[in-house]
């Protein structure tokens, strides 16, 4: 989860005035240098810290918050709001050209994920916004920069348009744009090169590029675990390209949340996409509000929708829904669900999008690889014994076959076999219980009747 240390200090912090009555400017002052606290050690620009933490506290000791009924829900939701300001406000996605197609270039040092996430953003527009992407490498520098580039588009079936590492970048960029636009592209990302450290001659051939092409979005890669470094880094990259946004990336990782709670404020730079894994479709467009919700532990329910929508099979789901409804559930309906959630991301992610439970998440182990061992045992039960899956709770001996077959211990198949089997007898006790109470309904309606019919000036009375 992103955030995790910083979000669990704030969480504490905000708990000494939660469902309080009553609020004191001392009970203020107190929460107010725990959260400074915590925003310093996250790494967050000082100047930063100090402006946002006056703008709460004054806020929060208004007359109407302190004599409300909930003071310390309105001086939560005073907090929340101050951090989605902080970050922007709102979300910032691409700004396509009304005619032709949309030129983004992503710059950055080495290091920070910038390949990776040419991939990983063409691959989000292409899905989100419908869009048609052309790959250009043009970072010819760093050693098999152009390779790796062609093995995400290979892997995402995306064209890259390349020229080898001999010719001037300034060239392939070039070549590379007016060969999308005769091939019908509407959308072109360019991977440029980055290097350890800012230099004059990686600006100067930047700078020639933008010159060259005119790109719609100049997108900055920033290592989310940089901190405040990241301030300087986009300063520097500022005062000589004209930096649109930012994509943050590595937000999954240890990171302490400084650079996202700070870039904006102070550089006046939107960040419009965030990455939160390794994997291809690991980004997402970075919405202030919905972070603000997630650090301060209020959960993003909008985001989880969106996951499950995009993972999940409407149809598929309704079918699989009506068979959970009958007592037909198999193990191969079962994979297919675990299938589903490991599209969505990982579980620790999933669960951190639940309202509330953020701050539990950090007392459970949460193993993805489990799901990976479910799928193995599954995967070793013959297709007769996944369509009926009482034959594997009845014979020790078929157990015993799967988990040599997967390799996992017995007691995990043993383990497996029990809870789908306790699964689906919760589902068939709802099942029947709905039935029920359908049939209660059928006998006796639920339908308003009026009695005294024809008696009173239109009072008549009612029977539920």
């Amino acid at each position: 989860m992103p955030f995790e240390s910083l979000s669990e200090r704030i969480q504490m912090s905000l708990r000494r005035i939660t469902g309080r009555g009553r609020l004191t400017e001392n009970d203020i002052d107190e929460m107010m240098k725990e959260v400074r606290l915590s925003l310093l050690e996250a790494d967050v620009n000082y100047k930063v810290v100090k402006n946002f933490t006056a703008e709460v506290k004054q806020k929060a000791l208004g007359e109407a918050i302190l004599k409300s009924l909930s003071p310390g829900d309105q001086v939560v939701k005073v907090v929340h709001d101050e951090l989605k300001k902080l970050m922007g406000e709102e979300a910032v996605p691409i700004a396509y050209k009304a005619n032709g197609a949309t030129i983004i270039m992503l710059v950055g040092l080495q290091g920070g994920g910038k390949t990776t996430h040419v991939g990983k953003l063409a691959n989000y527009l292409r899905k989100n916004d419908q869009r048609k992407p052309l790959l250009i490498a043009a970072d010819i520098y760093r050693p098999a920069a152009i390779d790796q580039l062609l093995t995400i588009g290979q892997q995402l079936g995306i064209e890259v348009y390349q020229e080898g590492t001999q010719a001037k970048v300034v060239d392939i960029v070039s070549n590379g744009v007016k060969y999308a636009k005769s091939q019908g592209f509407d959308l072109i990302i360019i991977d440029t090169a980055g290097r350890l450290h800012i230099d004059e001659v990686l600006m100067k051939e930047l700078d020639d590029v933008v010159k060259a092409i005119h790109p719609d979005e100049v997108l900055l890669t920033i290592d989310a675990m940089m901190g405040q470094d990241a301030i300087n880094v986009i300063t520097s990259f500022h005062e000589k390209l004209p930096i649109t946004g930012c994509i943050l990336t590595k937000l999954d990782g240890d990171t302490r949340g400084g650079a996202a709670l700070s870039i904006r404020y102070l550089t006046n730079i939107p960040i419009k996409y965030v990455g939160l894994g390794e994997k291809l479709d690991q980004i997402e467009l970075f919405h202030p509000d919905r972070m603000a919700g997630r650090i301060l532990g209020m959960g993003d329910v909008v985001t989880l929708i969106e996951k499950a929508t995009e993972a999940i099979d409407e149809e598929e789901a309704m079918k699989l829904f009506e068979k959970m409804q009958k007592g037909i559930f198999n193990y191969n309906d079962f994979l297919k669900q675990l299938k589903w959630i490991k599209k969505m991301g990982s579980m620790k992610g999933i669960l951190g999008l639940i309202p509330g439970l953020g701050a539990q998440l950090k007392k459970i182990d949460i193993d993805d690889k489990q799901l990976t061992n479910i799928e193995v045992i599954i995967g070793s039960m013959t297709p007769y014994e996944r369509k009926n899956p009482d034959l594997m709770s009845r014979s020790p001996s078929r157990r015993d076959r799967v988990s040599k077959g997967s390799g996992r211990p017995y007691q995990e198949v043993n383990a497996l076999t029990k809870r789908f089997e306790d699964m689906k007898k919760q589902m068939q006790v709802m099942s029947g219980m709905d039935q029920k109470s359908m049939a209660r309904n059928m006998q006796n309606p639920q339908v308003p009747t009026r009695r005294n019919k024809g008696k009173g000036k239109g009072r008549g009375n009612f029977r539920i």
